[in-house]
């Protein structure tokens, strides 16, 4: 179980059933709803968490699926865009950034990186808005350091 891209978008299925778009592994919207549905099971920060979408949100996480499979950019690049576009979009009605979080660590992976990152909630507070560069997010999921987030 994890990720990929239906073989209608021109992926290949190979003999694990996963989806490959360019040799790269993605998560499929499903996946992604799954993961946040066992994240509010295992980790539940607030008396209100519950699993759900807000109204759209499976066409949200599709649409950050699409613009993470056009990016030209390197498998840390496409992380960045995972990552930062799901806490952005908000597709959940909780666990947005602790969803994103796991997504974008699973996605590296998936496909052969050994991401040694932490989570952080006041950084991932920071991506929500747009504190942090793409450049700072990628350096952090490349296990590096990145700046405390302040408002």
């Amino acid at each position: 179980m994890f990720f990929i891209l239906s073989s209608a978008e021109g992926g290949l299925i190979n003999a694990e059933n996963d989806v490959l778009y360019m040799g790269i592994k993605y998560p499929t919207a499903d996946e992604i709803v799954e993961i946040n549905m066992h994240i509010l099971q295992q980790i539940k920060e607030k008396k209100a968490d519950k699993h759900g979408l807000v109204d759209s949100g499976k066409g949200r996480i599709e649409g950050v699926l699409k613009e993470v499979t056009s990016s030209n950019g390197d498998i840390y690049e496409k992380a960045v865009i995972l990552l930062s576009e799901l806490v952005k979009k908000h597709p959940f009605v909780s666990g947005n950034r602790r969803t994103a979080f796991i997504v974008a660590e699973n996605f590296l992976k998936i496909n052969g990186e050994t991401p040694s990152i932490y989570h952080d909630p006041r950084a991932l507070q920071g991506v929500r808005e747009g504190f942090y560069s793409s450049d700072e997010i990628k350096n952090w999921l490349k296990g590096g350091d990145i700046r405390e987030f302040k408002r």
